[in-house]
């Protein structure tokens, strides 16, 4: 089974894990799009699927964009990232 079919976005509004930026009224959306991601059974491969194919837009595995890239940059690229190295697969 893929992760997709279990993840607790499946029955949430799309528009909300894509807010129109980091800051200001964006960062209550941002909020409420986490609170569904903590509650997911797959956050962890949700995250790691979005950090390993680059996903540029959007909230995945509770993570945005700009929380992703610095991932991709690796360490000290941005303080306060998370360590997300040893997400689950895809599977």
């Amino acid at each position: 089974m893929n992760w997709r079919e279990t993840a607790a976005c499946r029955s949430e509004d799309p528009e909300l894990f894509f807010p129109i930026g980091d800051e200001g009224l964006s960062q209550r959306q941002i909020e409420q799009a986490r609170s569904v991601c903590r509650r997911c059974p797959v956050m962890r491969a949700c995250g790691s699927w979005a950090v390993r194919h680059g996903e540029k837009y959007g909230v995945w595995g509770a993570m945005t964009a700009g929380e992703r890239r610095s991932l991709r940059l690796g360490p000290g690229a941005a303080s306060g990232s998370r360590d997300f190295r040893n997400l689950s697969s895809d599977a």
